[in-house]
């Protein structure tokens, strides 16, 4: 989604007002929460909806 928006980490990451290796640990899956006002933040500045950049995945 980053990408169809030509927005870098950083830039997300100032705008989104959290650190960019915060942003990194969610980017890459790493991150076992987010907090709904950070998802809101993200879907706000990318225009889009949650279902657009979560995925589910079984951990079994």
């Amino acid at each position: 989604m980053m990408a169809r928006r030509k927005i870098s980490l950083g830039e997300l990451a100032e705008k989104i007002d959290i650190t960019p290796a915060n942003l990194s640990i969610l980017k890459t899956g790493k991150a076992k929460a987010i907090r709904f006002s950070t998802l809101e933040a993200i879907c706000k500045v990318l225009d889009c909806q949650p279902g657009d950049i979560l995925e589910y995945r079984n951990e079994e």
